[in-house]
């Protein structure tokens, strides 16, 4: 793998929403009793995360004409993430998600409105071409117009020369009809994608957990050049080169103290060991190295990261 040397080092497409995450550990949104305002959607996120780590990140999204948007819009740019291709939608407002705060997969609730107001015009050959790696997810992919807009976009991005890339987080309240979402992810994943995928999201894919085998196989098949199955506690999986190669990096012990956004930094983590040219053994080493500082601390990541601090 040798990345190219492009403005962004990661174009980042989808959801910048509002996260009202439970204030006090709890099992479910039932018993969470208060929560506390942040910066929310997995691929601004993305963005976010990557910037902190000194790579260049814009961030493609849509949100409303309100003190929430301008709020979110205001928090990624601190982050260092080029906001400039976010626009905002006259009539529908931000889109909020209430989250539980668990030490496992968190439970929670999204209001969808003005994020999945994502165009084509958002998405020019113009500013593809000025990325290393263009990446979303499945929240983004689950509604329309954005849905076509993205997956138009994937196809033209890899023809540009960019490295398309996925975090599969499908959930069926997000996206009820699951044969419908795979033929979406495939199409997505067609255009040489790199995928992130957990057992959790893969057992929501299918409706039932699925051997290992048989998720990267299908993974491949749909055109996946790279796919990473992290493992929670028990690390992760990485298969590449059309599932001819693989490796298994084990997991750590840790006192978790806040999972929400562990994927997203864990993603972070992996993408830009390879923006730095590392083989997917480091790339799943790093990820992992920044899963553990977000899942040790509360909140979000600190504004800056050592990027060597992932090596």
């Amino acid at each position: 793998m040798t990345p190219t040397s492009r403005p962004y080092a990661l174009l980042s497409v989808g959801e910048l929403l509002a996260d009202f995450i439970g204030h006090h550990v709890s099992s479910s949104l039932f018993d969470a009793p208060d929560f506390r305002r942040y910066q929310g959607g997995s691929p601004a996120n993305m963005a976010a995360n990557m910037a902190r780590l000194g790579c260049s990140a814009a961030l493609v999204a849509c949100v409303g004409n309100d003190n929430i948007g301008r709020y979110l819009i205001k928090q990624v740019s601190e982050a260092g993430v080029d906001t400039q291709h976010i626009t905002t939608d006259p009539l529908a407002p931000t889109s909020i998600v209430i989250v539980s705060r668990t030490a496992g997969t968190p439970d929670f609730i999204a209001y969808r409105t003005a994020d999945c107001q994502i165009k084509t015009s958002q998405l020019p050959d113009s500013l593809l071409a000025q990325a290393t790696i263009f990446h979303t997810t499945c929240f983004a992919l689950s509604r329309q117009p954005a849905q076509a807009a993205i997956v138009d976009a994937a196809r033209r991005a890899q023809a540009a020369g960019c490295q398309v890339s996925i975090d599969a987080n499908y959930a069926p309240s997000i996206w009820p009809d699951r044969n419908y979402a795979r033929r979406i992810i495939s199409e997505y994943c067609a255009a040489g994608a790199f995928v992130k995928i957990s057992e959790d999201d893969a057992a929501r894919i299918y409706g039932e957990p699925q051997p290992i085998d048989r998720i990267l196989n299908d993974f491949h098949e749909m055109g996946a050049s790279l796919i990473c199955l992290t493992l929670g506690a028990e690390g992760s999986l990485v298969s590449y080169e059309g599932g001819n190669k693989q490796v298994r990096i084990t997991g750590q012990k840790l006192d978790v103290i806040d999972a929400t956004g562990a994927g997203d930094a864990y993603w972070a983590g992996f993408l830009t060991a390879y923006i730095d040219g590392h083989a997917p053994e480091q790339c799943a080493r790093s990820g992992a190295a920044l899963a553990r500082m977000k899942l040790t601390r509360l909140g979000p990541l600190p504004y800056k990261v050592d990027r060597e601090s992932i090596y």
